[in-house]
């Protein structure tokens, strides 16, 4: 009977130690979670070490208040600002003509050190409509020219100099001379399409009251595209999915030479 007992004895205290091991585990899942937003991190990196790396950035940098970037593809250049001062300017790799990159004004939204054709560093944008990011590559010859799938390359040393001093929600600005958004010209834009001309269309459709929701996404889709009827039949325009030179110049887009 005194062995049985101690063995309920054991048994007892084993389960309120695991029942006090799980609610602790779960408190601290919860407590993270507040703090950390992991469904929106897909790199994981910068989360995890969120308060190491700010406390670092304010003690290598206490200067630097107002970083941002701005990506001129029209130069393939990388320009880092504190407010209007230049700190450095980097080489680096933009879209191809097929796969542009996406011209306008984005975020920061995680960190992480990759490998293979990313590098050593991963920075990426909050574009609504596809992964891009500023990153390394082991392609060092594609440097200076329009070369990727979107995403700005640089090279491995120069990325991970920026690395430093970029953090979450640094604003990126790409652009690509005087034509904005429609910097690649002015194509025939259906529906399926996505990209930073199809978001402007979204925005002027906005503009005239026709595109209802709040959110932007430049992905052309039925909602879009019902807006698009309804401002070409009030235009005396022939319903057409495709947005043609009519209606951009309807919409009041007209690219100067």
């Amino acid at each position: 009977m005194i062995v049985g007992a101690k063995t309920k004895v054991i048994l007892v205290m084993c389960i309120v130690f695991i029942c006090t091991f799980l609610v602790l585990q779960k408190t601290t899942q919860l407590t993270l979670s507040r703090h950390f937003n992991f469904e929106s991190n897909r790199f994981g990196e910068y989360y995890y070490e969120y308060k190491e790396w700010e406390n670092q950035m304010i003690t290598e940098n206490p200067e630097y208040e107002d970083v941002k970037i701005i990506v001129d593809i029209a130069v393939n250049k990388l320009y880092l600002l504190n407010g209007n001062e230049l700190l450095k300017s980097y080489p680096v790799a933009s879209g191809k003509l097929k796969t542009p990159s996406p011209i306008g004004s984005w975020k920061i939204v995680s960190k992480s050190k990759w490998g293979g054709g990313f590098g050593t560093r991963w920075m990426g944008l909050n574009v609504p409509w596809g992964k891009f990011g500023i990153h390394g590559t082991n392609r060092p010859t594609s440097i200076g020219q329009n070369a990727s799938a979107g995403c700005i390359r640089m090279n491995n040393n120069d990325v991970e100099d920026l690395y430093k001093y970029v953090k979450h929600g640094t604003p990126v600005a790409i652009i690509h001379g005087f034509q904005g958004p429609f910097g690649y010209g002015l194509r025939e834009i259906k529906p399926g399409d996505i990209g930073a001309d199809v978001m402007e269309i979204q925005r002027r459709l906005k503009a005239w009251g026709y595109y209802e929701l709040d959110h932007l996404d430049g992905k052309y889709g039925p909602h879009m595209e019902q807006a698009l009827y309804k401002f070409q039949s009030d235009n005396e325009i022939p319903q057409n999915p495709r947005i043609d030179w009519q209606t951009y110049q309807a919409l009041g887009v007209i690219i100067m030479d």
